[in-house]
């Protein structure tokens, strides 16, 4: 049975994560969660509509009302959540390929689940019990998206972007039918690429998991920026005017020194992940800036920026937080932010921000096992050591399972890149063994 991980449940669709499951877990969110109202949104991927249906039914099996989003970014999701204080859900399985899905469950106000309110419905789940004896409903509420764009096309820190000719890359994704409109309402002229979603091309070879297209089209268009999201849009990378690629950490750094500058970097902190680059670390400390690190996830850096009172924190993938605007990650959101922070400020100005953040060579591999993914990084703990010995300050290495697929996460640092991908190299040898 598939389990809550880092963002909601995931699983192969029709095969791992079925129509069956999904209806389960909608009657248990419905038993479990205040209310008897839910938002419920998808992304483009062929198996949306069937799991958006068999999961909504769930919900009105117990009584309950459905207003079906249709295809929305997971951050729109959020905000209608907080501004109707409604619980929901997202169908979507973020930046992985179409024949993965998921179910994100998004509280009433639209913050994440507490973990004791995951376990209480992962019980609810297995329990045979769960029986309802009203009838529910399901309500086409497609137009409560505009009320999403009016928000993001009236942003207070984001300027006029006029004289901004901007590349977006919509990952075929639940971006496609929002981005263009929503950077042309502040005056910036778009060229808009993998915005065609045909169910089962969300992710592929585009949007910010395969950036080098965007990089490309960047140059070929004589852009100033590009920005590519992933399938739900809650991420999101850019590419500078050169064909410059600037990843989570990159874009984290200009932000927070556009805050800064703005006074609005409240405490002077950052949250970051442990996948943070030790050369925006640096960065920071340079500028006077704190940083506090958190395990990966969004959920981890948004309970440390509450506990620390900051207004900025994310991840290396593009996950950023803008807690004073929004509480979860919204790719199209930071990308209007960076766009404003770079028209809003001297050539220069940037350009010299560029020079002073320089990150260490990094290296991250994925290593696929058929399973017990924590079990084999366990078994490497020795390994590890000796080769964070050899890295010694000016390095570090880290290896995890992920979350959200069946992989080992390897990731090495240092500022020598030939021992870097040594080191790599010999901990993708070990999991390929199953050692």
């Amino acid at each position: 049975m598939l389990e809550f991980g880092t963002d909601g449940v995931r699983g192969k669709a029709n095969s791992e994560l079925t129509s069956e499951f999904a209806l389960r877990l909608g009657k248990a969110v419905a038993s479990v969660l205040p209310g008897s109202t839910f938002l419920v949104g998808r992304d483009t991927r062929i198996s949306g509509t069937m799991l958006q249906s068999a999961f909504s039914a769930g919900i009105a099996s117990m009584g309950s009302m459905v207003l079906d989003l249709g295809v929305i970014p997971s951050p729109g999701v959020s905000f209608l959540a907080s501004k109707l204080r409604l619980s929901g859900a997202v169908i979507s399985a973020s930046h992985n390929p179409f024949f993965d899905n998921g179910i994100k469950i998004i509280g009433m106000g639209g913050a994440k689940l507490d973990t004791a309110i995951e376990r209480e419905i992962e019980a609810r789940l297995h329990s045979d019990h769960i029986v309802g004896e009203a009838v529910g409903t399901i309500t086409d509420a497609k137009h409560l998206s505009s009320d999403y764009v009016d928000y993001l096309s009236s942003v207070e820190l984001v300027g006029d972007l006029s004289g901004l000719k901007v590349v977006l890359d919509c990952a075929n994704g639940a971006s496609s039918y929002y981005a263009r409109s929503v950077f042309e309402s502040y005056g910036a002229t778009t060229v808009v690429v993998s915005d065609q979603p045909n169910g089962v091309n969300i992710n592929l070879n585009c949007g910010s998991t395969h950036i080098d297209q965007l990089s490309k089209a960047v140059l070929a268009e004589g852009a100033d920026l590009g920005l590519a999201f992933d399938g739900d849009a809650d991420r999101v990378l850019a590419v500078d005017g050169s064909g410059v690629i600037l990843d989570g950490d990159a874009i984290m750094g200009y932000i927070a020194t556009f805050f800064q500058d703005l006074g609005l970097l409240r405490h002077s902190g950052v949250a970051l992940t442990v996948m943070s680059n030790l050369g925006l670390k640096r960065f920071l400390k340079a500028r006077g800036i704190a940083s506090i690190e958190t395990p990966v996830g969004d959920r981890n850096v948004f309970e440390a920026m509450e506990r620390y009172d900051y207004v900025l924190g994310g991840e290396q993938s593009g996950h950023i937080i803008l807690r004073d605007i929004a509480s979860t990650g919204d790719g199209m959101l930071t990308g209007l932010i960076f766009a404003s922070a770079l028209v809003s400020q001297a050539e220069g100005y940037f350009k010299g921000v560029a020079r002073q953040y320089v990150p260490f060579p990094q290296i991250l591999k994925n290593v696929r096992v058929e399973s017990g993914a924590s079990q084999v990084v366990s078994s490497l703990a020795d390994d590890i050591k000796v080769a964070q010995t050899r890295l010694g300050d000016s390095g570090r290495i880290l290896i995890r399972p992920s979350g959200t697929e069946p992989l080992v996460r390897i990731m090495v640092e240092a500022e020598d890149h030939a021992l870097a991908n040594e080191i790599v190299e010999h901990f993708v040898a070990l999991v390929a063994k199953g050692i």
